[in-house]
């Protein structure tokens, strides 16, 4: 059985990888062998991440990025392939959260959440999608939010960015299963990361949080990582178009 979670020398590219749930998942990818991509717009954090999975004995390298940036999407894409000679796995990952009332949400703000977290998902699938079917195999993995299932409050651009994520999922499985690319989307709870620390440290948030979800806390970037392992491997090789709810049991109470 660990044969079919093996992924070593396989090249994984992870966006937003630098920190977070992005961070973890590289590290558990490389934990079972894989080469990894650290795609960020912060450098400085990447180049940190990138230093911890050479330290598990795996190649990395770190490629700035804007994921709303099609010019800078295919240079990742060539940068890739120039030093690894290939793609097996993609994980869009990179996100934003802005929180207003719906009536005050600012067009900016809107644009700028649908551009890094649908657009950017899409361009990247893409870019990447291109190279795999040229190949006949691959993995995409979206990190999309059960926000993209269950409204939450004042967060109406992100719940619509992520809930487009589960039916890009959907729609890439479908189109790409005749060239036996496999796409599947993880849909996270609240987690642990620097995006949710504001509302974390919030009591009113964090009892709502004790409330709503059955094991009564928010989860930590790593408790998404085996999922990801899971998507990238064999062990899901009859999986395409899916996607996997962690998040502490909040959607089976609803």
């Amino acid at each position: 059985m660990k044969e079919i979670f093996d992924l070593t020398d396989q090249v994984a590219i992870v966006t937003g990888g630098a920190r977070g749930i992005g961070k973890a998942i590289a590290l558990g990818l490389a934990n079972f062998g894989a080469n990894i991509v650290i795609a960020d717009i912060s450098l400085r954090e990447a180049e940190q991440t990138a230093g911890e999975i050479e330290k598990l004995g795996r190649k990395a390298i770190v490629v700035k990025v804007d994921v709303t940036k099609k010019r800078e999407i295919d240079k990742m894409v060539r940068k890739t392939i120039q030093h690894f000679r290939k793609i097996d796995i993609l994980v869009n990952n990179a996100g934003i959260l802005k929180t207003a009332e719906p009536e005050n949400i600012s067009e900016a703000d809107w644009d700028k959440v649908m551009a890094i977290n649908l657009k950017g998902y899409f361009l990247c699938a893409q870019a990447v999608g291109r190279e795999m079917i040229k190949r006949k195999q691959g993995k995409i993995i979206n990190i999309a939010s059960i926000a993209g299932e269950i409204a939450f409050a004042q967060a109406a651009a992100y719940n619509s960015s992520k809930g487009g994520v589960i039916l890009l999922t959907e729609s890439l499985g479908c189109d790409w299963a005749k060239h036996n690319i496999r796409v599947n989307a993880i849909a996270p709870g609240v987690i642990e990361t620097a995006m949710t620390k504001d509302f974390l440290a919030n009591k009113k948030f964090l009892e709502m949080v004790k409330v709503k979800v059955p094991l009564s806390r928010a989860g930590k970037p790593e408790e998404i990582a085996g999922a990801a392992i899971f998507l990238a491997s064999k062990a899901s090789s009859y999986m395409t178009g899916n996607v996997i709810n962690i998040d502490g049991g909040w959607t089976t109470i609803l």
